[in-house]
């Protein structure tokens, strides 16, 4: 039966066992953290002196932080939190070696 549940959630089903809406609130609150401390600090470090990096971290940080506010799925959260990291980090990056 697991191999049938498993085989028909995504990926983050699997990362956590199939537990994804009990750990609600934990993975709330991490997403939370990570996602509002990371945004802050791209700005912080360089995002600020140039408009359209600005555009690029805020729309999906505050799309992230509105979807936790939603009460969204946590699928749709998690996936978002994913993408705003990412766009986070290279945005750090780039300003860090320009």
């Amino acid at each position: 039966m697991s191999n049938e549940v498993s085989a028909q959630n995504g990926v983050w089903d699997k990362m956590f066992n199939g537990n994804l809406e009990m750990n609600r609130y934990a993975i709330i609150s991490a997403v939370l953290l990570i996602v509002g401390c990371l945004g802050g600090l791209t700005v912080g470090y360089g995002a600020i002196n140039h408009t359209w990096q600005l555009i690029v971290v805020v729309i999906p940080t505050m799309t992230t932080l509105s979807l936790l506010l939603a009460v969204s799925p946590l699928k749709w959260i998690l996936n978002m939190a994913v993408i705003s990291v990412l766009i986070n980090v290279s945005i750090i990056i780039m300003n860090l070696l320009a």
